[in-house]
């Protein structure tokens, strides 16, 4: 019964370490905090901060945002996307106005997003993770209130 018991709890710690060496391999998974200087925002004022976290989840990973606006609001928002091309709801208020996004993985380090509002599409997004694992651009076009075609890119430095 003493080696049933060493067996399955060398099998437990296994599989957690299987899983923690894949969130570690996925180059999107940690803390990340808005460059305002190499961002540009033609959708609106740049917020006065913005952090990222992204966690393993399952085939996918999680999203949430926190930060402060330019008029001085929170910013709280998140979603968990699989990279399977299917629509995830966004919780929280996204400030494109996104109320799902869907994902495609590109490759290891990149994947596009679509952003929807009541089904509609009204942005595209490109993640890049850098190579050395230190930054992540994120590109958008979309459609800002007023239906005018605007570019974003926001950069994110790894904590």
């Amino acid at each position: 019964m003493k080696r049933l018991l060493q067996f399955v709890a060398v099998a437990v710690l296994v599989a957690a370490g299987a899983s923690s060496v894949r969130a570690q391999a996925n180059p999107l998974v940690g803390t990340w905090k808005l460059n305002t200087a190499k961002s540009k925002f033609e959708s609106g004022p740049m917020p006065k901060s913005l952090n990222r976290k992204v966690e393993a989840n399952g085939d996918g990973v999680k999203y949430t945002f926190d930060g402060v606006a330019a008029d001085g609001k929170a910013i709280a928002y998140g979603f968990a996307v699989t990279f399977d091309g299917k629509d995830n709801p966004v919780m929280g208020s996204m400030p494109t106005g996104a109320d799902s996004i869907a994902a495609k993985r590109i490759s290891p380090n990149t994947f596009e997003a679509t952003l929807k509002k009541a089904g509609k599409v009204i942005g595209t997004s490109k993640v890049e993770v850098s190579m050395d694992g230190k930054a992540t651009t994120v590109k958008t076009t979309g459609t800002d209130a007023a239906g005018k075609t605007v570019h974003d890119e926001q950069v994110f430095d790894k904590q």
